[in-house]
């Protein structure tokens, strides 16, 4: 795939939309979800699992010859529970019984629901166990790719810094890493914390190739990222800084700096969907 074309990009544009409501839809039913986190990479999401850049069999969840996709915050993806479910990995029907007892849908998500790789819980992981997947994938002479999507506040940790130098260091051009750059952690704005202070000239100074996306719920602005990613011939593992807005388009929510422990009321829900359900 050398491009994606106009009417892709629309169907994408139609896709976040739908997994933005049912996103909210969750949480009004399981309001102990991460909601703000679970907002700002829907469109990351969206373009990986309908753009065309993983192959994947939702029937076999574990087919060898599938991409890899390493979903580092696993807080930050309810979003995908919609997802996955409409691809096929399991009913519908299971998106109503999230963080209800017997429910394999818990608040953070773990292996054992079809299409999540890793354990997903403890922060600082993604990084490291996606570049020890393309490597391996590479001395085994495989095709595959390898993405792994991580917060910003993640990066803290400083394990993550251990893997992007392992990575450059044995040349895993197989892997991207895509930073949700909503640019709020737990306890407020990263740059009050630990600043990053110029993230894509870190990735670079590491050894890596580097592309910001300025605007991170624009799917076309995202696929176009990849599609370099995917033709860049440098040598290197590739990060897409996507600068997105943590608890996007919910007044009150959206940036605000403990969106991340903040829960929507339910006639706030019921507002922004137009519905009652």
């Amino acid at each position: 795939m050398n491009q994606l074309d106009e009417s892709l990009y629309a169907r994408l544009s139609e896709k976040a939309r739908w997994v933005w409501e049912e996103t909210l839809r969750i949480h009004r039913r399981s309001p102990e979800t991460r909601v703000a986190s679970s907002l700002s990479p829907i469109e990351i999401f969206v373009v990986l699992y309908y753009g065309g850049f993983l192959r994947q069999d939702s029937g076999n969840p574990r087919w060898a010859g599938r991409d890899r996709c390493i979903i580092s915050k696993g807080h930050g993806s309810l979003c995908m529970y919609p997802i996955l479910a409409d691809l096929g990995y399991f009913p519908m029907e299971e998106l109503e019984k999230v963080c209800q007892e017997g429910s394999f849908l818990g608040g953070i998500p773990d292996p054992v629901i079809p299409g999540y790789e890793t354990v997903n819980g403890s922060l600082g992981h993604g990084a490291g166990v996606s570049s020890g997947m393309a490597l391996a994938l590479k001395r085994l002479e495989k095709d595959q790719a390898v993405y792994v999507v991580t917060g910003d506040g993640e990066l803290h940790e400083g394990s993550n810094w251990e893997a992007f130098m392992f990575a450059a260091q044995h040349r895993l051009d197989n892997l991207t890493v895509i930073v949700d750059n909503n640019q709020i952690s737990m306890l407020g704005p990263t740059d009050e914390i630990v600043s990053h202070r110029d993230l894509r000239n870190k990735f670079e100074a590491f050894g890596w190739a580097a592309r910001d996306v300025p605007d991170g719920h624009s799917v076309t602005a995202i696929g176009e990222a990849l599609l370099e990613c995917r033709h860049d011939r440098s040598g290197k593992p590739k990060v897409v800084i996507v600068n997105t807005r943590k608890g996007n388009r919910v007044p009150g929510l959206e940036n605000a700096p403990l969106s991340h422990v903040t829960a929507i009321k339910s006639d706030l829900v019921d507002q922004l969907l137009g519905d009652s359900a």
